[in-house]
């Protein structure tokens, strides 16, 4: 999941020195998206960790 809130990131880099203000800040709203989904994964995922160990 992380490879696709990089891979956003890096259209949205692209775009915007192209000029696409447009598509550079989909693409940017979408990266900043996935990464919090990711976050919250990772934190769930974290936290079963720790309590299945214990």
């Amino acid at each position: 999941m992380l490879q696709w809130t990089i891979t956003f990131l890096v259209i949205a880099l692209i775009a915007a020195v192209l000029g696409f203000g447009g598509i550079a800040a989909g693409a940017a709203s979408i990266a900043k998206i996935v990464f919090v989904v990711f976050l919250i994964l990772f934190g769930v995922n974290l936290i079963r960790g720790l309590l299945s160990k214990g």
